[in-house]
């Protein structure tokens, strides 16, 4: 029913608050930087495929070691952010900002580039970011817009825990605009299903995805960069995005006890 990189994430969740943990550990968790970092599963609540890799990638990076990892909050953006309490960061930074990343950290890029992109019903009447002003728009919680499309467009947010909570108030008419990530909404707009929520307004500025690695910790730079090679060499992106998509998709069906909105 799930694919095999949200299974991956789920177990990774289940081994420790919010903690991902080798079979056999051969040294000190990692301390990982995240924007995001997941709460703890909680048994019986429903499974939910989240709108981040970070902590997939970070979980990936840290069995590759045989270690455990702990997340930790990590602002990327802030002019004061500092290195010195993470083994590794995930961060989403314009090209520029990387560049600026100087002698305090290695920055490595994935690859991956992500834009927010909103999608509507069909019959929307809005036909620009400007027009999200007074108007509901619906987020993830883990999502990389909450708050920014409130501050950028004077709409009025709803956070939800999940892309699939709020793709779901989308199609029951809670919201007027559903905002992730584009090319996981890219990819939902082929299912038929779909069609009538494919209205959408152009994607936004780009933001591209990097590990940061303190200066001085070259090894780990190395080996960073030596999995990131793999990763694009076997489209490791494109099959992870997909299959999240996917799952989010079926979450929604399974959870839709309403009608569409008309």
């Amino acid at each position: 029913m799930f694919s095999k990189g949200f299974r991956i994430f789920v177990a990774a969740l289940f081994l420790g608050c919010a903690q991902t943990g080798a079979a056999a550990s051969s040294g000190p968790d990692l301390t990982v930087g995240l924007r995001y970092v997941p709460p703890p599963f909680v048994g019986g609540a429903k499974v939910r495929t989240p709108e981040s890799i970070e902590t997939l990638l970070a979980g990936e990076v840290a069995a590759r070691q045989q270690r455990g990892a702990k997340f930790v909050e990590f602002d990327a953006t802030a002019s004061s952010v500092s290195m010195d309490s993470v083994d590794f960061a995930v961060a989403d930074l314009p090209k520029s900002q990387a560049r600026r990343q100087g002698g305090r950290a290695i920055a490595i890029a994935t690859g991956q580039v992500t834009r927010p992109m909103a999608i509507m019903r069909t019959d929307t009447d809005i036909k620009s970011w400007r027009q999200l002003k007074g108007r509901t728009v619906c987020l993830a919680q883990d999502g990389r817009y909450v708050g920014r499309i409130a501050e950028r467009y004077g709409a009025i947010e709803q956070v939800y825990r999940a892309p699939a909570d709020s793709l779901l108030a989308l199609r029951t008419g809670e919201c007027d605009a559903a905002v992730h990530d584009d090319t996981m909404l890219k990819a939902l707009l082929r299912f038929p299903e779909w069609k009538k929520f494919s209205a959408s307004l152009p994607p936004g500025e780009a933001a591209e995805q990097y590990f940061l690695v303190p200066a001085g910790s070259e090894d780990l730079a190395k080996q960073l960069k030596e999995m990131v090679g793999r990763w694009k060499s076997q489209a490791y992106f494109n099959k992870l995005i997909s299959d999240m998509t996917r799952d989010i998709a079926f979450e929604v069906y399974l959870d839709q006890t309403v009608p569409d909105c008309h």
